[in-house]
């Protein structure tokens, strides 16, 4: 029984002693760090149970992670080797923890202190120095190009003055020359109302982008200058505090609610009554005319001129919006009058429910129908489909355009131009899906076009309530959005 538990002490010391760390920080390229390193190696092949963790300075995960650690120790920068064990930190020849002031040591005394501290630390089982750092608040996200200069310098020695200061930061340093580090670096232009060229700053509400800083409705302020100094401490502050989202977290937040926006409402919006009134009419007209092999076709056509010229115009609004909406302090009130008036807009569709026709209904004007009505008429090939496709997509744009200028609204201060291009390509292909299945339904024999007038006509109240509750819900989504600082 005695050799059993004197086992288990001989384990559970072997376990403990491997448990402590030392943190290495080192240069390749110097010479002093290998003799250290190497005696390290010494002291381990000898029987010192320790596990050594190396980091190279030059990687800017590990240079803010010793910047996290001198902070912590309360050490000052210094050059390399860089050590960290149990309660103290080594800084070259320069030891912070052993008394109430920092103490010299070199050569021989240098290696037989450092050996007595690491000696006293796995006696003690001390745990990783990594355990002492707090936990990440938030995050500061770092864009600096490779090319070195004093301007990457200066971005550089602010995020660690940053770190000592407020150990609880986290940084994050991406390479704004590749392509994913460039896309991540515009959209957080776009997210923070910022311009300018990397190197840049983002940490909560702040971004320091070319020589300005910029905050939430106010305007920038140049940088350095002891006001944006002050300004940079004080938001920092607040972002620890509050424990505000990193930049990042915000930004693929963001994605998701706006591809969730763009599909929820495309999806919402094209089922209205006043495109599927057309292409209805068009169907109608074609089979009259005893031309029922041309409906799939003339319905496609259709849906194709529609899509085409949504799109195009849409695309032009969309990079309208992006140019006059740009800067921050303007960007918010813009968005909330916009959200604001989606919300009176959609409220007024919603009414259609119970009093469709009292007062006025936002659809195409009585003045316009009889014009609509005669072009559709006319058109009985593929050619003269496209077209009327073209023509019904302007001339009923007081009736399908406001979830549209809504969600135009957003992809404009949310997405890159490559991007928005895209999602609008998304939005328009599921906006006229619902009328290539008309067609196809109409073109198998499904039903007819009496019967998808006649479901069209009874169900106007609940179409213009649909319409309605998706500009109030988006409207509403991007009050919220922008109040908790997402848009």
């Amino acid at each position: 029984m005695r050799r059993v538990v004197f086992a288990c002490l001989l384990l559970a010391l072997g376990v403990s002693a491997v448990a402590t760390e030392v943190l290495f920080f080192y240069d390749e390229g110097c010479p002093h760090c290998k003799v250290v390193w190497d005696f390290l190696r010494r002291l381990q092949e000898q029987g010192l149970a320790f596990t050594l963790r190396t980091y190279e300075i030059h990687a800017p995960e590990n240079w803010q992670l010793l910047y996290r650690l001198l902070a912590v120790y309360g050490a000052e920068v210094g050059p390399v080797p860089i050590m960290f064990v149990g309660d103290v930190a080594v800084v070259y020849d320069t030891f912070y923890g052993l008394g109430p002031a920092p103490m010299k040591y070199a050569g021989r005394a240098q290696e037989l202190l450092l050996e007595e501290v690491i000696a006293r630390a796995v006696a003690e089982n001390a745990p990783s120095p990594l355990t002492r750092l707090p936990t990440a608040a938030t995050t500061v996200v770092l864009f600096l190009p490779p090319q070195e200069g004093p301007e990457v310098f200066a971005y550089e020695f602010l995020a660690a003055e940053l770190v000592t200061e407020f150990p609880a930061l986290e940084i994050r340093v991406l390479d704004p020359t590749t392509p994913e580090g460039r896309d991540r670096y515009e959209k957080l232009l776009r997210l923070y109302g910022a311009t300018g060229e990397p190197p840049a700053l983002f940490v909560g509400d702040l971004a320091l982008v070319g020589g300005k800083l910029y905050r939430p409705r106010l305007d920038p302020l140049p940088y350095p200058s002891p006001e944006a100094e002050k300004a940079v401490k004080e938001g920092v502050a607040k972002a620890v505090a509050e424990r505000a989202s990193s930049p990042l977290d915000r930004l693929a937040l963001r994605e998701k609610l706006t591809l969730g926006a763009v599909v929820a409402g495309a999806a919402l919006d094209s089922i209205n009554p006043c495109d599927l009134a057309v292409l209805v009419l068009l169907l109608g007209t074609l089979l009259v005319v005893g031309k029922r092999t041309k409906v799939i076709w003339a319905g496609l056509a259709f849906a194709a001129g529609v899509f085409v010229t949504y799109y195009l115009t849409g695309f032009v609004l969309y990079s309208i919006l992006g140019i006059t909406v740009g800067t921050r302090s303007f960007r918010t009130p813009f968005i909330y009058a916009v959200s604001s008036l989606a919300i009176l807009v959609g409220l007024w569709e919603m009414k259609d429910l119970l009093w469709y026709g009292k007062w006025f209904s936002i659809e195409v004007p009585e003045r316009w129908k009889p014009s609509v009505k005669k072009i559709t008429s006319k058109a009985i090939s593929i050619p003269g489909a496209f077209v009327v496709g073209l023509l019904d997509a302007l001339f009923l744009a007081p009736c399908t355009s406001g979830p549209y200028l809504v969600i135009l609204t957003l992809l404009s201060q949310t997405t890159t131009r490559v991007q928005g291009a895209l999602w609008l390509l998304l939005y328009n292909f599921i906006f006229v899906l619902p009328m290539i299945a008309v067609a196809f339904l109409v073109h198998l024999g499904v039903t007819t076009t009496a019967r998808a007038e006649r479901w069209r006509q009874a169900k106007l109240g609940w179409l213009h309530f649909t319409t309605g509750l998706v500009m109030v819900l988006l409207g509403a989504g991007m009050i919220v959005g922008t109040t908790l600082g997402y848009l």
